[in-house]
């Protein structure tokens, strides 16, 4: 695989500074029942990265402080990791919303058929991968079969009571570009979204996140591959928007690695841009952040950050304008 990180280290990006903690993402693990051309972590069947129980006792006592509210979990495969169920149980008991970053065909593996419902018993919301609600787009970008699998773990997820207008089960799909380009408008893809997989499948959901591909790991090794680098870079700087600075998510959220290691945002830490500790200056590991003092320290930033601020901008929680 290509590495993006020569191409992006020099950067004119304007500097930003941390704000106050609220939300702790942690990557549980790069273990995952899919290989995504879009992923950025590189997760896999293969990978057997896991993050063990030392580390998330530590995450526990981040979740003390009185300014984190969200626990929002990925991977590869979040669930995948055998501490998963532990982990949501020990943060819902500490009151805390918690997102489980869902690939969708995960619920249908051999072994996770009661997945669905400990989700919706724990009142954990998911966040699901659906980069187009056209199969041949979603197939070709996530593997033969994923979109079928997909639509029949969101009518399992309604079934559960996902996705209703008046419910706490919060189910909300995130559409990928298939290509080197930047999101559609959020509000209009969503309606296109409800519109199709209601008229096809019966299927309801609460919202749509428009996330920008970055252009590194998996993803960026494929644009230098074909020589569309250069031109997604441009594309990205051209699109700036000074507005969407304030809105970042580097500036209220950290992002842990299944090491337990600390980086401003999850696209850093496959950069490995880590957080140095205020105090010592050595690598930040989640264990020392509550004693570190992280607000107003500057963010890491390099050239991928231009991806979180072009046109709508992008973060995890979707477009930022």
């Amino acid at each position: 695989m290509r590495d993006t990180w020569p191409l992006l280290k020099t950067t004119d990006f304007p500097s930003v500074r941390r704000n106050k903690l609220e939300i702790l993402q942690v990557n549980l693990g790069y273990l995952c029942n899919q290989s995504c051309l879009h992923c950025h972590v590189n997760a896999g069947p293969k990978r057997k990265e896991l993050m063990d129980r030392e580390n998330i006792g530590y995450l526990l006592e981040v979740l003390e402080l009185s300014s984190v509210h969200t626990l929002d979990l990925t991977g590869g495969a979040p669930e995948m990791n055998p501490l998963f169920s532990e982990l949501v149980v020990a943060a819902r008991a500490r009151d805390v919303r918690i997102i489980d970053r869902c690939n969708l065909t995960i619920l249908l593996e051999p072994g996770f058929e009661d997945l669905a419902g400990f989700l919706a018993a724990n009142r954990v919301q998911v966040v699901a991968s659906l980069p187009c609600y056209l199969e041949d787009n979603v197939d070709g970008q996530r593997g033969k079969g994923v979109y079928r699998k997909s639509i029949e773990a969101l009518k399992r997820l309604n079934a559960l009571g996902y996705g209703e207008a008046d419910g706490d089960l919060n189910l909300t799909l995130v559409y990928n570009p298939v290509g080197p380009y930047l999101p559609p408008p959020q509000q209009a893809l969503e309606k296109d979204y409800k519109a199709f997989l209601a008229e096809h499948f019966g299927i309801r959901f609460n919202q749509l996140f428009t996330i920008t591909n970055m252009p590194i790991a998996r993803f960026g090794s494929t644009l230098i591959s074909k020589g569309e680098f250069e031109s997604y870079m441009n594309l990205l700087k051209s699109s700036f928007s000074a507005a969407n600075l304030d809105g970042l998510m580097c500036l209220n959220q950290l992002s842990v690695d299944w090491q337990g290691y600390v980086y401003d945002c999850d696209f850093n830490q496959m950069l490995n841009m880590n957080i140095r500790n205020p105090r010592t200056r050595h690598k930040l590991h989640i264990s020392d952040v509550v004693a570190a003092g992280l607000e107003r320290i500057p963010v890491r930033i390099a050239d991928h950050c231009y991806g979180c601020t072009a046109g709508q901008g992008s973060s995890c929680g979707g477009a930022l304008g």
